[in-house]
């Protein structure tokens, strides 16, 4: 684990790595700082410094394919891409249909970089993943509100006798990891957003006077701030469960998804007319934030899921430490 010395030394690094880059040129700088190194050695810290900067900047990067793949316990994460559920979905992309593995999910941008692709598919008694190649997979553009973000929509159906695999696979940990990694992300994007809305409050005069001095705009800052300071708060204690564990960790990221959204709403507000434009940067974030919160499952979907857990079990998740 890192002491608070090396963390701020990897932030800055991280940071300024993310700041003005993205794709390729992201994944090369990050390999030169050695991140999936510390990703074995440092998860929690790894994936929260790199996804947060990555929310901030509004960069993309391979690194959700690498996070999932060292979830699953692949034994070299970085060589294959990761094929995602669908849209608002936590169940595995692929099933067994007539002796086939049928997929339909969503790639990545790292899917054209990897001769080989991992598919998780229900099996009766476990949950299996297989390694399919790339090439073998139907790849369709999605047409939605962040193109810039590189999904595809990824379709397929292979003879699983034929394909190397992994057995048991623990599917709910892999959601967690990603679902951990996707909340940091919104919140990275929560703070570029706060940000932009703070400047413009600061810098615009109304009356006379900078409309940060408004109580109103101040009301919705102050609330954006709580709301993203209350996810991070989420999403750090989520990290101290074993596993980590996958009822905490979709908590967390419908959390983060919620209080992302909010900060957006709250934004466009203050930036008013400017924020509407796509001169400026907010809509970039808004677009992200409304995608981000759909991967690995919609917050929406996810508190129906647990309120129907809590009804089902009667009983709630164990209090976090104040």
């Amino acid at each position: 684990m890192m002491d608070a010395a090396e963390r701020a030394l990897f932030s800055d690094a991280i940071g300024r790595a993310a700041s003005g880059r993205s794709g390729d040129e992201l994944d090369a700088a990050l390999g030169e700082l050695g991140w999936t190194e510390a990703l074995a050695a440092d998860c929690p810290t790894a994936v929260a410094v790199l996804f947060e900067a990555i929310g901030k900047s509004n960069a993309t990067s391979c690194a959700l394919d690498v996070v999932l793949s060292t979830a699953l316990g692949a034994p070299d994460p970085d060589a294959a891409a990761f094929v995602l559920p669908r849209l608002r979905s936590v169940e595995a992309p692929g099933r067994r249909s007539g002796g086939q593995i049928a997929v339909a999910g969503l790639g990545t941008r790292a899917l054209p970089r990897h001769d080989t692709a991992v598919i998780v598919a229900p099996a009766p008694d476990s949950t299996e993943a297989f390694l399919v190649p790339a090439a073998a997979l139907k790849v369709e553009p999605t047409h939605g509100l962040d193109p810039a973000l590189g999904l595809v929509e990824v379709s397929g159906e292979f003879d699983p006798a034929s394909l190397p695999g992994l057995s048991p696979v623990d599917w709910g940990g892999v959601v967690a990891a990603g679902q951990l990694a996707l909340g940091h992300e919104l919140v990275g994007a929560g703070r570029t957003m706060l940000e932009l809305a703070r400047r413009h409050a600061l810098e615009r005069i109304q009356f006379g006077r900078p409309i940060a001095s408004f109580q109103a705009v101040r009301h919705r800052l102050a609330e954006s701030l709580v709301a993203l300071e209350a996810a991070d708060a989420l999403l750090a204690a989520a990290w101290e469960t074993p596993g980590p564990d996958a009822a905490l960790a979709a908590m967390a990221k419908a959390l983060a998804g919620r209080s992302a959204r909010t900060v957006a709403r709250h934004c466009q507000q203050v930036l008013a007319g400017i924020g509407f434009t796509t001169e400026h940067d907010l809509h970039r974030f808004v677009r992200r934030t409304i995608v981000l919160d759909q991967l690995l499952g919609a917050g929406s979907v996810l508190t129906r899921r647990l309120g129907a857990e809590v009804l089902a079990t009667k009983s709630l998740p164990a209090s976090l430490p104040l």
